[in-house]
């Protein structure tokens, strides 16, 4: 049996990084990743998604300098972001937070993305096993741990270190925690995707380019019923956006008033499919256009210009550091905006857990991904809780409130004031929320809740 130190289930940007980090600090790391073939991909790597955005800041949460990330990389230059409600909208063209990348965000390629860190991490001496998917993992104590991966080919492999960065799919994170949860208390309750997961779609269209808007990110927000659920385009190159949405998983069209939400008709027997929202959107937004418009561009995503994909929504976990594993971006329930998950989540988690396994302070993982992130979960876990309850009419007047509370993304005295007592409330409330999480309690499920 092959002994290593630290063996990585998974090879998105988590992984990777976490491979890279622990390479970087002269431990034998080991990717495991299961491979899908890609036709914008030389070779089989990740389940990477293309609908791929940074914000100015999470370059600088993922630890990168900007002009590190190389040019064909980045799709599209950004320059704000539009939340449309269905009768307010609300335009942002700035963070406010403060940044070393010089714009809003910007667009990028996934695939590319994620090959780009695979190419770091091997440079700096880690490995992949690509096409050797991990079936199980069993942890054992001898003074120590260790951990036995057994593979699809029916290989195993021995690690003293575990890094668990299977994504929101979590297929190999849900049991592997459970060896350390009591009866009763199982992870699953936290973790399990098919409860806890968002589901997304997306599609590749050529957009007219009379309606183009090649700089800014779209929203649409009370449209679709559902917790943080919305439709949105992302800008690429050309005049290629991806038109995409995302919702809860399981919702049931009996729950929703079809007359509250402009996305819905009264003939609807269920929630509709993302081909069917994407259609009602650009009929909504662009009334003079037909869908046929907006062709498919059929040689992007994953199945003839489309994409179906998990997102990660739920809150985040500690890991069971003392049997010498860390659980990374989207598998720990890592979020960024509105639940969703968070390359810049994904990369600064798999960092700093790759480092800490190769230097043998494991231990530090919680403290240190806390640490780093802890604004970042705080402000969007807080947003989330805020618009759980959302209907149409109060995305509206959440737009409308923010829209005289802000000043290019930065809240201000005057705007407060002008925007009345509406305003106040909303800033109450969201101070007020943010405080119950406060002091780390966002985390859904601590270290000292397992047991060993």
């Amino acid at each position: 049996m092959e002994r290593i130190d630290v063996a990585v289930v998974g090879g998105g940007p988590a992984g990777t990084s976490a491979a890279w980090q622990a390479a970087k600090h002269g431990a034998e790391a080991v990717v495991f990743e299961k491979g899908v073939p890609r036709a914008d991909r030389d070779g089989m790597g990740p389940d990477s998604t293309d609908a791929a955005g940074l914000l100015d800041y999470w370059v600088d949460l993922m630890g990168f300098d900007p002009d590190e990330i190389p040019e064909d990389i980045i799709l599209r230059r950004l320059d704000g972001a539009d939340f449309i409600g269905p009768s307010a909208t609300l335009s942002l063209d700035n963070t406010g937070i403060s940044a070393s990348y010089p714009h809003f965000g910007c667009a990028f390629h996934r695939a590319r993305f994620d090959d780009w860190l695979r190419e770091r991490a091997e440079d700096a001496g880690g490995r992949y096993a690509v096409g050797d998917s991990v079936t199980s993992v069993e942890t054992h104590e001898n003074g120590g741990y260790s951990h036995t991966l057994t593979l699809s080919g029916g290989e195993q492999v021995e690690a003293e270190y575990l890094i668990l960065a299977d994504g929101p799919q979590r297929t190999v994170t849900v049991d592997t925690l459970d060896q350390f949860t009591a009866d009763g208390h199982s992870i699953a309750d936290v973790l399990d995707p098919s409860s806890v997961n968002h589901i997304a779609y997306q599609e590749h269209r050529e957009v007219p380019e009379e309606l183009y808007d090649p700089h800014r990110l779209k929203f649409w927000w009370g449209l679709m019923p559902g917790h943080t659920a919305y439709p949105w385009v992302f800008p690429n190159d050309g005049n290629v956006a991806r038109i995409g949405l995302t919702m809860p998983i399981g919702l049931d069209i009996e729950d929703y008033d079809h007359r509250k939400w402009a996305l819905l008709r009264s003939d609807d027997e269920k929630i509709p499919q993302g081909k069917t929202y994407i259609e009602r959107l650009i009929h909504r937004e662009y009334p003079e256009y037909d869908i046929e418009d907006f062709p498919l561009v059929e040689e992007r995503g994953k199945r003839k210009g489309t994409e179906t994909y998990a997102i990660s929504s739920t809150r985040p976990i500690e890991s069971p550091t003392r049997a010498n594993i860390a659980v990374v971006g989207g598998a720990m329930g890592g979020t960024s905006a509105f639940h969703e998950g968070g390359d810049h989540v994904a990369v600064r988690t798999g960092k700093i857990a790759g480092r800490l396994a190769a230097q043998g302070q494991l231990d530090r993982y919680n403290s240190e991904w806390k640490g780093a992130l802890d604004t970042e979960f705080l402000r969007n876990v807080t947003m989330a809780d805020l618009v759980r309850e959302y209907e149409p009419a109060d995305w509206d007047r959440a737009f409308e409130t923010a829209g005289t509370m802000t000043n290019q993304g930065e809240r201000s005295l005057l705007g407060l004031l002008k925007s009345g007592l509406s305003g106040v409330k909303l800033l109450r409330e969201y101070q007020r929320r943010k405080r119950s999480f406060s002091d780390g309690n966002y985390v859904q499920f601590s270290e000292s809740e397992y047991s060993f």
